[in-house]
């Protein structure tokens, strides 16, 4: 019987643990529930049986954490997403429009999902509307109404629900956007982050002039710097907005040949394309080190390369067997695939390797334990590729030419170019609160101890 905190059995009967619709627990003990999600993740194999052992292995001590939709939904009979993470469908720039996104959002919401948007297409406030006679009232009043929504919808399984707002740094109404927060109680169901693009921060260090506009029309000039130190200051005083450089994720992004990105997931760690959808899960590098405190304390490597391989193929059969709130959002899924392998208890491997964190011996492990996370999940999609096929909008040319998979090791892109490659993209740190707690409160993604 796994032992653990209390704080840890609470955050596992509340979240975690499958019961009946009149609270009667399904999942006895937590090893239950690790061989409810073991045995339905492995359904989807060839040999389910030797699979779910192996899944149960990965799972059980909390070694490998699946986010927490997973934990929650997985085998339980219930229409709820497996995801944790989407990016919703370009909102129109009419009523209509506004409001088919809104439903979409709130149908997302309702199965357990977090949702990111993009404000941004939204004519600013003040903007003529056509054929009615009247001003627009901005996009930041129906960021109110998707606020009031999200109030109202409890996500599945006790999830509170969490939205992210993004915004482009020219739409005329960024400053509005930046200041939204300091006002008691607006939009407390979003976290907000500005899409700052590669020109505006050219304009900053140049100290040019940067412009305001929308369709075409120039509604204000004004300092880059001003601009810049607006939202500085705002992040300052109440952490908020962020910051997103756009341009770059774009540029670095695998699939930067069929898709384009504007948006990321509720916490950031997912920049994703309208509809996109990712699923996240965690190695807990704190339970694969040796002989921990000691003179001799070091991560199990064929630990964690044998880990990161079965968790990427478990993860894989997620987006079979998940349900989707929408159409689209499933399409997204399975024609790239996409999966965000990340990890915890960063900082307890590092005291138990006796390296402080942020120091120069801390710095050199955690570089050669991501480094061997990557080489591991890219390996294993490659393999995978060899047994189930790529994902479908692979391009093998276009692929292996992207600034970031030609970063890869040789023999990676050896094996992508011979076998093709499973999973779009593979890994994404996240920031892992709620299953740190549960793991026997195991230090959160890769933050320190606080």
């Amino acid at each position: 019987m796994t032992r653990v905190a209390s704080i840890s059995q609470q955050i596992w009967d509340m979240k975690y643990r499958l019961k009946r619709s009149d609270g009667r627990p399904v999942d006895k003990t937590i090893a239950d529930t690790w061989r409810r999600l073991a045995r339905f993740l492995a359904a989807p194999e060839n040999d389910p049986g030797f699979w779910e052992s192996r899944f149960y292995e990965a799972l059980e001590d909390f070694r490998f954490l699946p986010a927490g939709r997973i934990l929650s939904g997985a085998g339980s009979g219930r229409k709820v997403t497996l995801f944790n993470c989407f990016v919703m469908g370009d909102i129109a720039d009419d009523m209509t429009g506004i409001f088919e996104s809104l439903k979409e959002a709130a149908l997302t919401m309702q199965q357990g999902g977090g949702i990111g948007y993009d404000f941004s297409s939204l004519r600013p406030k003040g903007a003529p509307v056509n054929g009615v006679g009247a001003d627009a009232s901005g996009p930041l009043s129906f960021m109110d109404v998707w606020d009031a929504m999200c109030r109202t919808i409890m996500s599945a399984g006790s999830r509170r629900g969490a939205m992210m707002a993004v915004m482009r740094c020219d739409h005329p109404d960024i400053e509005a956007f930046i200041e939204a927060k300091r006002e008691p109680g607006r939009l407390r169901m979003f976290n907000l982050s500005a899409l700052v693009t590669d020109a505006f921060m050219r304009a900053v260090k140049e100290d040019a002039a940067w412009e305001l506009q929308f369709n075409g029309t120039t509604y204000k000039s004004l300092a880059a710097r001003e601009l810049w130190a607006k939202i500085m200051r705002a992040t300052y005083a109440y952490a908020e907005p962020g910051v997103i450089f756009i341009d770059r994720i774009n540029r670095l992004n695998p699939l930067y040949y069929c898709e384009h990105i504007h948006a990321t997931n509720p916490c950031g760690e997912q920049p994703l394309p309208p509809y996109g959808a990712c699923l996240l899960g965690s190695v807990n590098l704190a339970k694969l080190i040796d002989a921990p405190f000691s003179e001799q304390a070091r991560l199990d490597m064929n630990a964690l390369e044998r880990l990161v391989g079965t968790a990427v193929r478990m993860k894989d059969n997620v987006i079979e067997v998940s349900k989707f709130p929408l159409p689209n959002q499933e399409h997204e899924a399975k024609a790239k695939r996409r999966v965000g392998l990340g990890v915890t208890g960063l900082a307890d491997a590092l005291i138990m390797c006796r390296a402080r964190y942020g120091g120069r011996d801390a710095v050199r492990l955690t570089k050669t334990w991501m480094k061997a996370i990557r080489r591991a999940a890219y390996l294993t999609s490659s393999r995978l590729a060899a047994e189930k096929g790529v994902f479908p909008l692979y391009d093998a040319e276009k692929y292996l030419a992207g600034e970031t998979i030609k970063g890869l090791d040789e023999d990676i892109l050896a094996a992508i170019a011979e076998q093709g490659i499973r999973n779009a993209l593979l890994t994404s740190v996240a920031p892992t609160g709620t299953i740190s707690l549960f793991a026997d409160n195991v230090s959160s993604g890769l933050e320190p101890v606080f």
